[in-house]
């Protein structure tokens, strides 16, 4: 019995390869886990469909992230933050700083998504900002004294 594999199965293939399996296996443990489909033609080019859309989506998703990305890169950024006597800030700007700035200036970024140590001194600082998908920006953010 030809079967389309919806899942990675040990011993028989990975998920969308059409294989040849017994009757029993397939109808009895493969079909009723959801391992497979029985590969008739129609099940199969609406398997493709799926996939065709879902590689569509994929590719739409990735080129909003990478136009994200750089707007970014050319975003100037500015934190104000308080200065202590020596000079050095009160506290320290944090990933939740810098996500509640970017969202001011109309950035959907989570304090997660943000990879920087706290900062604790005013200066130029590059942020490193996951995406996903692998995408990641590098931010340009200045952090002034008041």
């Amino acid at each position: 019995m030809k079967v389309l594999l919806l899942k990675d199965v040990k011993g028989l293939g990975k998920a969308g390869e059409i294989k040849e399996a017994k009757d029993g296996y397939a109808r009895n443990y493969l079909i009723p886990k959801g391992f497979a489909k029985l590969a008739t033609p129609e099940v199969v080019k609406k398997w493709q469909e799926e996939q065709a859309k879902k590689e569509a989506e994929l590719k739409a998703e990735m080129e909003k992230l990478n136009k994200l990305k750089e707007k970014l890169e050319n975003e100037k950024i500015v934190i104000k933050h308080k200065l202590g006597a020596n000079g050095q800030l009160l506290g320290s700007v944090t990933n939740k700083e810098i996500a509640e700035v970017l969202k001011q200036k109309g950035y959907d970024i989570d304090k997660k998504q943000i990879e920087h140590k706290p900062i604790k001194a005013p200066g130029l600082y590059n942020i490193d900002i996951k995406l996903g998908h692998g995408i990641h920006a590098r931010a340009e953010i200045e952090i002034e004294g008041e």
